[in-house]
């Protein structure tokens, strides 16, 4: 009977030991998920991340050590990023600065030899110079445009505007290479739509659309363009009866270069889409494809409505 109760006596003995280790374990593991979350959050409001635990042989000591320099290295990395856009914002500046002026001479030059007497030949070849020209033009703009996106200088600006002035102005700005392909262009748009967005920006992905469903509808096409205010976003849809889009290549229309086979005799290189999804995403919008071949394809750009 004795040794049952000495049995009994260890086992309580035991379990009040056990309770006890479990107590100061859990005591352990609350304070230090809560000096984790403060540590944490101080790093995530980029404030000064101190270890305050004197020796370093406890958990929180060693873990907290490892978060101050994680958190130096990564703020080592953030100063060096910024350093560096901002000289590629100077880069960029300087580039843009520097091809505007031979490009004007030469264009200036260009229209003083369209003065000329001329050979049939010579005007040829000045036809040839013009469209060379033009298509030079083009890509340094482009280029300069993707590197100001992609070095962060372009700067979103949304507020509430007439959307359908924005689309307007794109439409404005395609009207005549439809024109020249005889593609009909058709809006559907209330002319007081209010929503928040940056004019500037909205009105470039909107005329990269444009600007390729031209490129890939035939002649006496048609484009429509449609707005509808949706429950969280405004959709902005541009479809046309163009040749359409391969589903294993609708994937890759959205990235940098990228150009369709049956086109690359058309000016551009391909960054038109990959421009248009960053400036959607930018303003926390996005754009989608639906196409089949032959069928035509339809862009939808969305806006949030707040």
């Amino acid at each position: 009977m004795g040794w049952l109760i000495g049995i009994t006596i260890c086992a309580v003995a035991v379990s009040f030991i056990l309770a006890g280790r479990m107590y100061l374990l859990k005591k352990d593991v609350g304070e230090f998920a809560d000096k984790l979350e403060t540590s944490l959050d101080r790093i995530i409001s980029d404030k000064e991340l101190v270890n305050e635990d004197e020796t370093e042989d406890t958990l929180w000591g060693k873990s907290c050590e490892k978060l101050v320099r994680v958190h130096h290295l990564w703020t080592e990395k953030e100063k060096e990023n910024i350093r560096k856009k901002e000289q590629m914002k100077e880069l960029i500046s300087d580039i843009s600065h520097q091809t505007k002026t031979p490009i004007a001479n030469i264009k200036l030059y260009l229209e003083f030899l369209q003065e000329e007497n001329l050979s049939e030949r010579g005007m040829d070849f000045l036809k040839n110079l013009q469209g060379q020209t033009e298509k030079l033009e083009f890509l340094l703009q482009s280029m300069v445009k993707m590197s100001r996106l992609e070095a962060g200088s372009i700067l979103i600006k949304s507020r509430e505007e007439n959307l359908y002035k924005t689309l307007a102005r794109a439409v404005e700005e395609i009207v005549p290479p439809a024109a020249k392909k005889g593609i009909r262009i058709f809006v559907d748009c209330e002319e007081k739509m209010f929503l928040k967005h940056d004019s500037k920006w909205t009105e470039e992905a909107v005329f990269n659309v444009l600007d390729n469903a031209v490129k890939y509808t035939g002649p006496k096409g048609t484009i429509h363009i449609s707005v509808i205010r949706q429950e969280m976003f405004t959709k902005i849809a541009i479809k046309d009866s163009g040749k359409g889009i391969l589903l294993e290549r609708q994937a890759q229309i959205f990235t940098r270069f990228y150009r369709e086979p049956e086109v690359h005799s058309e000016n551009g290189i391909g960054i038109g889409l990959y421009l248009t999804r960053e400036i959607m995403e930018m303003q926390n919008g996005y754009i989608e494809v639906h196409s089949e071949p032959g069928q035509g394809s339809e862009f939808c750009l969305y806006l949030p409505n707040e």
